[in-house]
């Protein structure tokens, strides 16, 4: 099944995609591409020299359209709109695909796909991995990520509520699948207060980590 790909953004250098690295970054269920933080964390990649498109899937579009907020649709859904936008940018081979929160669940699932085809994508990153979903750590979302040969990393908040920093480090995760946590931080990567530190810190430190994986070739 193919679907037409989703209006895309971009941010981040132009030129041969052989010379300047392309994710493909999904948005998390509950807003849209342009939340401070996807806005945010694509002007940081950017600015290290990774070509980062953005895209909103179609149940997001539509409530940008109307104002009304609806769930997001069956995972086929959002893997096939995912699929066009990879195929939109001239992938899979070379892109790397990634997202916040149920997006990068949903590149993981996409590159694990893609690697049993055997026409893979570069490599995937993840903004706050949802390990379980918050309060049921015995649902775990992990299945896919135990044989994953394509490289991943993580960036996520070592208190998490879906995937905490005392959590993870017991999952069965490939050896492909890296953590990179940041101090104290929530689902979004943002520290409390009485912490010392801060969400600028950690949203920088998230964004270096992924332009070296992404720039690094995975």
């Amino acid at each position: 099944m193919t679907a037409d790909p989703p209006e895309i953004s971009f941010d981040g250098p132009h030129g041969d995609p052989g010379h300047v690295p392309v994710l493909a970054l999904a948005h998390g269920a509950g807003v849209g591409m342009d939340s401070p933080f996807m806005a945010g964390m694509a002007e940081r990649l950017a600015a290290r020299g990774v070509r980062v498109a953005r895209f909103e899937f179609g149940y997001m579009a539509a409530r940008r359209r109307d104002g009304k907020k609806r769930p997001p649709p069956a995972q086929s859904t959002l893997l096939t709109e995912f699929r066009a936008v990879v195929d939109a940018l001239g992938g899979p081979a070379g892109i790397f695909v990634g997202g916040k929160s149920m997006g990068g669940r949903m590149a993981s699932l996409l590159a694990a796909e893609a690697a049993q085809t055997g026409d893979p994508v570069a490599g995937v990153v993840a903004l706050g991995y949802p390990f379980h979903p918050p309060g049921k750590p015995d649902r775990l979302r992990t299945d896919h990520l135990q044989a994953l040969a394509t490289p991943m990393l993580v960036c996520q908040g070592e208190r998490d509520p879906f995937g905490s920093a005392q959590e993870v480090p017991d999952y069965p995760l490939a050896p492909s699948v890296r953590i990179a946590w940041l101090p104290d931080g929530d689902h979004d990567l943002k520290p409390r207060k009485s912490s010392g530190h801060t969400a600028e810190a950690n949203w920088t430190a998230a964004a270096d980590a992924l332009a070296a994986f992404v720039r690094g070739g995975g």
